[in-house]
């Protein structure tokens, strides 16, 4: 199978904002936010593997700006990881003032993508080609946000944890302990 670069699958959308999709004080719902970013993760995705996609994973979203009625937002996705059968997209959200010109991020987040064929079964897709020391530390990046999720997910396992290895460290927490032993 062939390898592309992100360059040949980058996706970018801009739109306006309008009050259709505003809260009550004029920010732009984060629910909507969400939605484009996973539109453009999976045009991203399609284009990247030739086949259609689906979202397996969000990672972590920070909202660090609000979005007001009246801007412009960009979203920009590009293929950051590839594995077998999955994608890893770099989603960047930027807001626009139209009349300023100012650019402000608003946010980033990483979409794990699973290409499709017809039947709904998994199929391999291109690898990477990295150009740039940005590329590759993209690409190391996703090895690495993967692998601390795999050991997190491991360290909390039900049927291994056990709340008594955390009870010191959760002293000065908001909580209070009122388990039925």
């Amino acid at each position: 199978m062939e390898h592309k670069h992100n360059s040949d699958s980058q996706i970018s959308l801009s739109i306006l904002m309008t009050p259709a999709h505003s809260n009550f004080s004029g920010k732009i719902h984060g629910g909507y936010i969400l939605n484009l970013m996973d539109q453009v993760a999976f045009a991203c995705a399609s284009k990247h593997s030739g086949n259609y996609c689906v979202t397996a994973s969000v990672n972590k979203v920070d909202f660090l700006q609000p979005i007001e009625v009246g801007k412009l937002v960009h979203l920009k996705a590009s293929v950051n990881y590839t594995g077998n059968t999955s994608m890893v997209v770099g989603v960047r959200v930027e807001s626009e003032n139209i009349q300023t010109g100012e650019v402000l991020h608003c946010n980033s987040s990483y979409f794990t993508m699973v290409a499709k064929d017809d039947q709904n079964k998994s199929v391999p897709v291109p690898g990477l080609r990295l150009k740039t020391e940005e590329d590759v530390r993209r690409y190391v990046r996703s090895i690495k946000r993967k692998e601390h999720s795999d050991d997190r997910r491991a360290e909390f396992h039900p049927k291994i944890f056990e709340y008594e290895e955390y009870q010191e460290e959760l002293e000065g927490h908001n909580v209070i302990f009122e388990l039925n032993e």
